[in-house]
C-alpha cells in the first residue's frame, strides 16, 4: 500500500471514535497492551510526560514539549485528534511524522491488526510509541484522548502526571459529575510519580488527592508554584519575576502557560537539566516551533478571521468573552458541532446579535446542519445552514463588512476546513 491506501485502510476497518462514536471506544487496555507486547513494548524505553484534562491539554502538552525543545532535547509529542493531516499526531520537535514511516509500521503490524482488531486509537499510539523509540527522542509528551484511566495511553510509566482541569464533556463515557469525570481522568496518577494538577476546583481537588494517597504520589497545584501576571512569570522559590513574550494567544494562554512552566519545574526537580532562560528565550516562537494549530487562530486579517477549537461550555464561554472584547460591530459565527454535545448548554452562550452560519464538518459525528439551525432558532440566533464550512466561508466573506469578524469555531473538525 502507498501512504494513501494505508490511510484509507486504517480510517475504513479500523474502529474510530470520530466515525462511530462511543461503540469505538474500548471498556480495557488489554487491545493496546496487546499490541505493544506484539512491538516489544516500546513504550517501557520512553522517559514521558502524561497529559490529561478536559481543556487545555494540547495546548498544555505543546507548551511543555516546547520548553523541553528549547534545552537542546528531542522531544516527541503524541496528540489527537488532527486538523489537516493524520501526521499531526505524531511530532519530534516540530516535525511531523513521516508518511513512509507510517506506510511501513501498518504493514509491520498487520498480522497483529488482524488478531488483535484493534481501535484506530489504539493503533496510532502504539506507532507513536514505536516511533519515538526508534527515533531515540530524549522525553516524549503523551497527550490522553478520552479521559484517563481506561484511555489507551495509560499504559506508561511517565516522570510526571498532569491533569490540566475539569468539565463536562463526554459524559457518555466519563460520567455526569465533575467528581466522576475526575476520577476517570486520575486514573493516569501512578504509584510514587508526582501529579500535577492545573487548577484548584473545588468539586475535584479532592477527589485528586484522595487518588493521590492511595497512590503515594506527591501532588501539586499549578497556582501553587507559578504566579503569572501581566506577562510576567515567577516561580516558587525565585526573588524576581521574568518578562516574556509567546506567539500564542488566547483566553486560555496565561492559565495553561501557568500549568506548563509548573511542570517543566518539576521536571527540573525530577533531574532534567533546565536552562531558563532558554526557555524565555523559545516562547516568542513556540507555536511554530511546535507546529501548533487551531487554538485562537488568525486565519487572516483582510478580512478578520478567528478559528478557534473550542468545543465545551467551560472553553466556549471564554473564548466569547474574549471575542466581545475586541471591539467589532459585528461578528459572522459559522459553526458545527459534534453530535454528543451539550448543545443547548452552548447555544445559551451565543450573541442574538450575531450572523449565523451553520454547517456540519466532513466527520459522521457531526450534527447534522438543519438540525442545529432549528436548535439555535430555539435561543434566538439566525442564520442560514450551508452545504459545506468552505460554503459558508465564502458567504460569511461575501456579506463582512468594515469593522466586523468572522468567526469559525464549535469543533476540531470544523476548523480544519478552513486551516
Amino acid at each position: 500500500m502507498n501512504y494513501r491506501q494505508t490511510l484509507e485502510f486504517l480510517y475504513g476497518q479500523l474502529p474510530m471514535y470520530q466515525r462511530q462514536g462511543v461503540s469505538a471506544f474500548k471498556k480495557d487496555l488489554k487491545n493496546i497492551k496487546a499490541l505493544l507486547a506484539y512491538l516489544e513494548n516500546p513504550h517501557t524505553k520512553l522517559s514521558c510526560v502524561h497529559i490529561a484534562g478536559t481543556n487545555g491539554k494540547g495546548t498544555v502538552s505543546h507548551l511543555v514539549a516546547g520548553s523541553i525543545q528549547a534545552n537542546g532535547y528531542r522531544v516527541g509529542v503524541y496528540t489527537s485528534p488532527h486538523y489537516m493531516d493524520f501526521r499531526e499526531r505524531v511530532k519530534i520537535n516540530g516535525k511531523l511524522i513521516s508518511s513512509k514511516y507510517i506506510v511501513q509500521f501498518v504493514e509491520h503490524i498487520l498480522p497483529a491488526i488482524e488478531q488483535i482488531q484493534p481501535s484506530f486509537f489504539e493503533m496510532t499510539v502504539a506507532m507513536a510509541f514505536q516511533y519515538f523509540k526508534d527515533q531515540e527522542v530524549d522525553y516524549a509528551v503523551i497527550e490522553t484522548g478520552l479521559g484517563g484511566r481506561l484511555d489507551s495511553t495509560n499504559v506508561i510509566s511517565p516522570m510526571l502526571s498532569l491533569i490540566t482541569n475539569i468539565g463536562f464533556d463526554h459524559m457518555d463515557m466519563l460520567g455526569d459529575t465533575l467528581e466522576q469525570i475526575a476520577f476517570e481522568k486520575a486514573g493516569i496518577i501512578k504509584r510514587g510519580v508526582p501529579v500535577l494538577i492545573g487548577e484548584k476546583q473545588s468539586k475535584t481537588t479532592e477527589v485528586f488527592k484522595e487518588v493521590a494517597r492511595d497512590k503515594d504520589s506527591t501532588i501539586y497545584f499549578a497556582e501553587d508554584l507559578v504566579t503569572i501576571k501581566d506577562n510576567h512569570v515567577k516561580r516558587l522559590g525565585q526573588l524576581d519575576s521574568t518578562s516574556f513574550k509567546i506567539d500564542i494567544d488566547g483566553p486560555f494562554i496565561q492559565k495553561n502557560l501557568r500549568t506548563a512552566i509548573a511542570a517543566i519545574h518539576l521536571l527540573e526537580i525530577e533531574g532534567i537539566p533546565i536552562e531558563w532562560s532558554k526557555v524565555w528565550g523559545f516562547l516568542p516562537k513556540i507555536g511554530k516551533k511546535t507546529y501548533f494549530l487551531g487554538r485562537w487562530q488568525w486565519i487572516s486579517n483582510h478580512p478578520p478571521i478567528l478559528a478557534d477549537s473550542a468545543h465545551n461550555c467551560e472553553g466556549m464561554e471564554p473564548v466569547l468573552t474574549r471575542i466581545k472584547g475586541l471591539g467589532y460591530s459585528k461578528i459572522h459565527f459559522i459553526l458545527g458541532f459534534s453530535a454528543n454535545k451539550d448543545l443547548e448548554s452552548m447555544l445559551t452562550l451565543f450573541p442574538e446579535n450575531g450572523v449565523y452560519y451553520f454547517v456540519k464538518a466532513k466527520v459522521p459525528r457531526g450534527m447534522d446542519k438543519e438540525l442545529l439551525k432549528e436548535k439555535a432558532k430555539e435561543f434566538g440566533l439566525l442564520g442560514k445552514s450551508y452545504f459545506s464550512v468552505r460554503k459558508a466561508l465564502a458567504a460569511a466573506k461575501s456579506k463582512i463588512k468594515e469593522d466586523e469578524l468572522i468567526f469559525v469555531g464549535g469543533s476540531i473538525f470544523t476548523i480544519a476546513e478552513v486551516l
